[in-house]
């Protein structure tokens, strides 16, 4: 009766000891998991955000070209800009 015990008391503390190696491997392997997870969407957000950044100066810089072409003789300065995009051999047109 004794040696029965003896050898269910270790059974039973094995498969515990088996159980524990189960679990804390599971949550080991959750936590890479979850921490790789994590950088991925870091680095997505990175990529996003400076992607807004890049569009909104854009559209800080148009905006504020929209502005100056409103403003008083903002024409000629529209026009003064349009020099460059326009190749020398070709004649222009301003009709007032």
């Amino acid at each position: 009766m004794q040696i029965d015990y003896k050898e269910q008391e270790d059974f039973v503390s094995s498969v515990s000891l088996g159980l524990k190696v189960c679990f804390s491997l599971l949550a080991i392997v959750s936590l890479l998991k979850i921490g790789y997870s994590s950088k991925v969407r870091l680095t997505r957000l990175r990529e996003i955000k400076n992607s807004y950044l890049y569009e909104y100066s854009r559209f800080d810089d148009l905006s504020r070209r929209f502005d100056d072409l409103i403003s008083l003789e903002g024409e000629q300065r529209f026009m003064k800009d349009q020099d460059q995009m326009i190749t020398r051999d070709i004649i222009r047109v301003i009709w007032r």
